[in-house]
């Protein structure tokens, strides 16, 4: 068993989807021959926690927290908002959409000095923690989880100081994302040359999804291609209650995670409300069900709807009760943000879906990555943001089954197999075995 250095932020007692990739890998990496040692923060500032997720940290891991120096508390204070509200869910907004002049303030400095994000501060305690663990453990490899970025260059700095080779994991693309700020010219010059820096220094560099990798070669032509790896997402059956799915008094439609700005439900509510006024569903038929976090105009969105009395939020759950959700659902209502990246994202929580073996409607680009997982699978039906009447004919063909007490959903489950989470630590597994020690 050789021993791997993994760098991560997001990790138990954090919630959402960004910890799964990496505790999935922790969990299943041993099988192939390597052991994980964990390197987090003994005080991050997640969107959300979900104290369940240390019982899936396999027992005996070696995990080392170190302090880490975050600017959220001065961020809250100056855009007004209360002590441990979530960032990310109301600050990211639709095209044209105005910031107010406190956010307007707080995103400028967030452009000019967090780089690449406001994590940075960790590199004071991590740098010198990473190399302490390869020495006290006899580390022989190093991964990094990004985002955050800063993962990325406390990885960078271990294969440089200890000599060791390091695969860099990507979830989402760096500069210029859709979540990241927009910097002006010299922070700008800064974020790239720090991207650059990581992906040429790595020794391989894993991606979630494939936008990513033709992100990264579009911005720097120059790079090793062959450096670069697609390593999807996936879903963990061991993680689903032992239950069969058994038809609601209502037609539900649940959509979990987190909703704001670019991603949010109005074309859907659109397709709803045209349902209703043809009279081809009953609203007191119907369950919208919505389980996560949500930005302020998709609350907004929630209380002015027609049909509010057919919708029921639900605040963010642990991760095995998320799952129970949409194993008890009709349909899962699955929206990628309106954006020019849309074609790629790829977000992780769709494998779940597809897991899970319910329908998906899905409000994505046609010509999508999302489209082609769905039609592979067999998991759906997939209409673009602006196609209203085709998002409302796919719900009315689950809507219409429900009702007739018939069931032609017929899933492709060899092909929904294949992203089990165990195939992709196999994949990590191969790419550390070429350049681990």
């Amino acid at each position: 068993m050789k021993n791997l250095l993994v760098i991560a932020y997001y990790f138990p007692p954090s919630g959402g989807p960004g910890v799964q990739r990496v505790l999935k890998h922790i969990k299943y990496l041993p099988e192939f021959g390597w052991n994980p040692i964990v390197l987090t923060v003994s005080n991050g500032t997640f969107p959300a926690r979900d104290e369940s997720l240390f019982a899936e940290i396999p027992e005996g891991t070696i995990v080392e927290r170190t302090t880490i120096y975050e600017p959220y508390t001065i961020y809250r204070k100056l855009t007004g908002k209360k002590p441990g509200t979530a960032i990310d869910v109301n600050n990211i907004k639709k095209e044209g959409q105005k910031l107010a002049w406190r956010d307007r303030i707080s995103e400028f400095i967030r452009a000019t000095f967090f780089i690449p994000d406001a994590r940075i501060g960790w590199i004071l305690t991590a740098n010198k923690a990473a190399e302490e663990l390869v020495r006290k453990y006899d580390i022989q490899a190093v991964y990094s989880s990004s985002p955050p970025y800063t993962c990325s260059l406390i990885g960078k700095h271990v294969q440089k100081k200890c000599k060791l080779p390091w695969v860099a994991g990507f979830r989402d693309p760096w500069t210029k994302f859709l979540t990241t700020p927009k910097r002006w010219f010299l922070p700008g010059m800064i974020d790239r040359y720090l991207e650059h820096s990581v992906f040429k220094n790595a020794n391989a560099v894993e991606c979630a999804w494939e936008g990513i990798i033709k992100d990264a070669l579009g911005k720097y032509p120059t790079l090793e291609s062959g450096k670069f790896f697609h390593v999807p997402n996936g879903f963990d059956s061991s993680d689903f209650p032992n239950e069969k799915y058994t038809p609601n008094e209502k037609f539900t439609i649940t959509y979990t995670g987190s909703m704001y700005g670019r991603r949010n439900p109005e074309s859907f509510f659109k397709a709803i409300q045209l349902l209703i006024d043809r009279k081809f569903i009953d609203k007191d038929k119907i369950k919208l069900r919505f389980v996560g976090r949500f930005g302020n105009e998709v609350h907004e969105m929630f209380d002015n709807a027609e049909f509010k009395s057919s919708i029921e939020i639900i605040g963010y759950v642990t991760h095995h009760e998320s799952i129970a959700f949409l194993l008890k659902s009709e349909a899962l209502l699955l929206v990628v943000d309106e954006a020019k990246e849309s074609e790629e994202i790829v977000p992780g929580k769709v494998y779940e879906y597809v897991g899970v073996k319910r329908p998906i409607i899905a409000i994505a680009p046609q010509n999508s990555a999302i489209a082609e997982l769905i039609k592979e699978t067999n998991s759906g039906k997939i209409a673009h943001q602006s196609e209203v009447e085709l998002i409302a004919n796919n719900v009315l063909e689950f809507y219409n089954d429900w009702n007739a007490g018939t069931n032609n959903y017929q899933p492709n489950i060899k092909s929904i197999n294949n992203y089990e989470r165990r195939n992709a630590s196999k994949q990590l597994a191969q790419l550390l075995n070429n350049f681990g020690k």
